[in-house]
């Protein structure tokens, strides 16, 4: 028979969305293999810490969604999807709410700490990157959720820039202009990833007062977002090959584009119905790791 204690503790990571944390480590490699690609040499500590910090960091705002959803009522009020809807694992569990909030704090301290270590090492050049993504971690679902825009570009945000971005810097103590441009391939893919998630749940997140893109301007001028992010994301890569700045072998990264247009076309047939066609979501989850995944390994052997 399952323990109290166990239960708590099954409770705790299913409310840090084991699948979803799959982008930190993604996201690091390709911040990463920039540095390698520079010509560093990467410390393996350095290394370590920044991908544990990104971990603690993405499982931190899911913690914290997840517990302010439950005590909003929204989780009490959501179809949830495989890919949607949150976990379920509070309205389930409602008692291990407290344990929740106790260890998406502890995420967030582990977090810190280990921004301040860098700093220590590094110089304060990674302090931007670091307070913008801590600002993310806290605001997102009692303030950014309510403004159209901010919500829409905050996961690429948080992912596609601040850790591609904030690994180099971390690793190396320096920037550069490819670097920024390479960010913008998952910052596109990343924002499309929630995009197409809150299909389903414009119901009930409107009705707790949340008010992202969906919401605000509809599903079909959302689509056409979705659209002009997938082409742009796709196009950046093109258009790097094309300049040299990306080896030839990036050119595998393109071959998720057929996932990214299946789902557009999930997304314009079936709308607000989506959820009950969770392929659609899925692939749209595939392109959004497997782009970015191939671009680095393509980056690491070109």
């Amino acid at each position: 028979m399952e323990t109290d204690q166990t239960m708590r503790l099954k409770t705790i990571l299913r409310t840090s969305r084991p699948p979803f944390l799959v982008l930190a480590p993604v996201c690091v490699s390709l911040g990463m293999v920039t540095a390698t690609a520079a010509g560093y040499s990467i410390d393996a500590l350095l290394f370590v810490l920044t991908l544990t910090g990104a971990l603690l960091a993405a499982a931190s705002v899911n913690l914290l969604n997840e517990y302010q959803d439950f005590n909003s009522g929204l989780d009490c009020r959501t179809d949830r999807t495989p890919f949607s809807g949150g976990s379920g694992a509070l309205p389930a569990h409602p008692e291990a709410a407290g344990d929740v909030l106790t260890v998406a704090l502890i995420t967030i301290t582990g977090t810190v700490l280990i921004g301040i270590y860098i700093v220590v090492v590094q110089g304060f050049q990674i302090v931007p990157i670091g307070a913008a993504g801590l600002l993310l971690i806290i605001a997102y679902t009692k303030w950014i959720i309510r403004s159209p825009l901010l919500c829409l570009i905050s996961p690429g945000l948080g992912f596609g820039v601040l850790m591609v971005v904030g690994t180099h810097i971390a690793l190396t103590g320096e920037s550069s202009l490819l670097l920024w441009m390479v960010s913008i391939v998952p910052f596109c893919l990343i924002n499309n990833l929630l995009l197409l998630n809150q299909y389903p749940d414009v119901s009930a997140d409107s009705s707790v007062g949340r008010n992202h893109f969906p919401i605000a301007y509809g599903m079909g001028k959302s689509s056409w977002v979705y659209a002009i992010f997938m082409l742009s994301a796709y196009l950046m890569i093109g258009l790097l090959i094309a300049g040299e700045f990306l080896p030839g072998l990036s050119v595998i990264a393109l071959a998720p584009v057929v996932f990214s247009v299946f789902s557009l076309t999930g997304a314009v047939r079936y709308s607000g119905n989506i959820g009950k066609y969770p392929r659609y979501l899925a692939a749209n989850v595939a392109a959004a790791v497997l782009t970015p995944l191939l671009l680095a390994i393509s980056i690491s052997l070109g």
